[in-house]
């Protein structure tokens, strides 16, 4: 089977491998298609993410859907949950499956992940598609599932003003995702020229303005009668953002930081969120998620299927890849 491996920064090649072998409770599933994340930017483009790095050549992609090819649900579709918790630590047991202490994670070292033509994976992580829902849907499950469970963290409720900081597929999510829980105004903001996302997230029901050294903040403020928003979620992994995202939330608000920095730091100015006495959430993937996304998505409150704008095969991946640190269009997927 053809399969994507990086070796270190910005080698990304092409290998025939072997079928892998299911383990104990494991189903093969043959992959059919998968989504670039960011964050598999920053593994190809960095060599890694914060303290992990590529030592072994790794396989990435934990955005994925396919279709079971052995054992009882052979023919099955399915979305795939890239998260594997052990269920038995102490984070696990208190409920947080996110912060497992033995975590399997497709896609993150030393796991490999689906930028393959099949793979071995727990049975109690692959989460069975709707009829009704497209395998580019299931793909899209995981990003939805993160913007869901920040919603969550942010406790946005009816009436309230939400602020999301970069619009790339995240971003957007979160938009969507902050209209369901009724959120009465939501304000965005992404970088001038990139005039595809600013469109997306105008069409999603957000008022767009554009990153101008935090002068974006000041229109929030102005823009909410001298308060500022209620939650914001900083989705872009810019420093700018997250001061922007500080700025323009009010006194006693939420603050969720999702984005991932290149250099592995955050920094924003402490006077300003100490008089604020802000709440400060660092979001970590998700958990308990699938059901609802899918629920969201089959109900028509979420569209993450024009997200999807560039599709490449696999043949094709280190292409793929480019076009994702360019930031052109919104989701990249990988047809396996």
């Amino acid at each position: 089977m053809q399969v994507a491996r990086i070796h270190g920064i910005g080698d990304m090649r092409l290998h025939e491998e072997p079928m892998p072998v299911p383990g104990e409770n494991e189903a093969i599933v043959r992959i059919t298609a998968v989504g670039v994340c960011g964050s598999d930017v920053h593994w190809l483009r960095d060599g890694g993410i914060g303290s992990d790095r590529v030592v072994e050549p790794l396989v990435l992609g934990h955005e994925c859907a396919g279709v079971i090819e052995s054992g009882p649900r052979k023919g099955e579709r399915v979305a795939i949950d890239p998260a594997c918790p052990c269920g038995k630590c102490e984070f696990c047991l208190e409920g947080n499956p996110n912060l497992c202490s033995n975590l399997r994670f497709a896609g993150h070292a030393p796991h490999d992940g689906a930028l393959r033509q099949y793979i071995a994976w727990p049975e109690q992580s692959l989460i069975s598609l709707p009829d009704s829902m497209t395998d580019i849907e299931g793909v899209m499950l995981e990003p939805l599932g993160v913007a869901l469970y920040s919603v969550d963290c942010g406790n946005v409720n009816p009436g309230m003003s939400v602020g999301v900081f970069g619009c790339g597929t995240i971003g957007l999510c979160l938009i969507q995702v902050a209209r369901a829980a009724g959120a009465a105004s939501i304000f965005a903001t992404e970088l001038p020229g990139i005039t595809h996302r600013i469109k997306a997230a105008r069409t999603v029901g957000a008022t767009v303005l554009e990153a101008d050294s935090g002068r974006e903040a000041e229109k929030i403020i102005m823009a909410t009668g001298g308060r500022g928003v209620d939650v914001v979620f900083e989705a872009a992994g810019d420093p700018a953002a997250v001061s922007a995202a500080i700025d323009a939330v009010k006194p006693g608000g939420n603050v969720c930081l999702i984005g991932i920095p290149s250099d592995d730091r955050t920094a924003f100015s402490a006077s300003t969120a100490r008089r604020k006495d802000l709440t400060l959430h660092v979001v970590h993937r998700m958990k308990h998620t699938y059901p609802r996304s899918i629920q969201l998505v089959q109900n028509r409150q979420v569209d993450v299927r024009s997200m999807v704008t560039h599709r490449f095969p696999l043949s094709e991946v280190s292409r793929a890849y480019d076009a994702a640190e360019r930031r052109e269009g919104i989701k990249i997927v990988i047809d396996c």
